[in-house]
């Protein structure tokens, strides 16, 4: 989806891409004749921020970060939270928006539903964005674009799974929930988001879709992206469980930046924007 206003400038070259949420947002800058990311940074809000409106918190962290204030001819705004489903582009209506959501989420009459079309696979991202944060980035950094973060995500790991024919699980690990993706050769098999609070959850997640799709875990591939570690209690739950896992190859990403293996594994999205 686009909101724009009526600034017209000359090319700069430049493009930036801000993922936004409850908790703070990061943001990323770009180079697009050199397809390479000259800067990041990463806001986080904390429990006494977070009392106070989430508009005043981005304004001031806005006064913080001048790149924010800079010129680019185009900007991503990524929206990410939980309130989102996939539905394939032979069932889709844009009138009944509402109607796809409400069996995995809690929607009211007020609430704004929008979509991304995923062109290459035939299928449909419906959401619902934070309204309040695209009318203060509205005020802020004039037109952009915006999307959900799943889109991305999707479209991404999706583009990587060409050719290959094997059923693969990937899950993107979050500071209070988790995608599990499973794709094979360019086909999403399966998109889900949970929440979680113990390593013990998100084992039984990960094993409870891996049995509805037939996938045994001594031979399926589990790769993971997202804030987990290797040292962390969450991994070595899984890696308990299932014989094959890994972490998602962001080599070819880290050729666009210079950050290290796990900032861009754990940022993926906003890179890959």
């Amino acid at each position: 989806m686009s909101l724009h206003n009526t600034n017209i400038t000359s090319k700069k070259y430049k493009k930036l891409s801000i993922q936004v949420s409850l908790n703070g947002f990061s943001f990323a800058c770009f180079d697009t004749l050199n397809n390479t990311i000259t800067s990041f940074n990463e806001v986080v809000f904390d429990n006494v921020q977070k009392q106070n409106k989430i508009e005043d918190l981005y304004a001031e962290a806005f006064k913080k970060h001048p790149e924010l204030k800079e010129t680019y001819d185009d900007i991503l705004v990524i929206h990410s939270n939980n309130l989102s489903t996939f539905v394939p582009t032979a069932l889709f209506d844009e009138n009944y928006l509402g109607s796809y959501l409400q069996y995995t989420t809690k929607v009211f009459e007020t609430d704004f539903f929008t979509y991304d079309h995923i062109l290459n696979y035939e299928m449909h991202s419906v959401y619902i964005p934070y309204i309040n944060i695209n009318n203060f980035l509205i005020d802020n950094v004039g037109s952009f674009d915006y999307k959900h973060v799943n889109s991305i995500l999707a479209e991404k790991i999706l583009e990587a799974s060409k050719n290959n024919d094997e059923k693969k699980m990937i899950v993107n690990f979050n500071p209070d929930h988790f995608e599990i993706l499973v794709v094979q050769n360019q086909k999403l098999l399966l998109f889900n988001s949970f929440e979680y609070e113990k390593p013990e959850d998100f084992i039984y997640y990960i094993l409870f879709t891996a049995e509805q799709l037939n996938l045994n875990p001594e031979i399926f591939q589990l790769e993971l992206l997202g804030t987990i570690t290797e040292n962390d209690t969450f991994y070595a739950m899984a890696y308990k469980y299932i014989r094959n896992v890994s972490f998602l190859d962001v080599t070819t990403a880290k050729e666009r930046n210079n950050y290290t293996t796990a900032q861009n594994q754990k940022h993926y999205i906003l890179f890959q924007s």
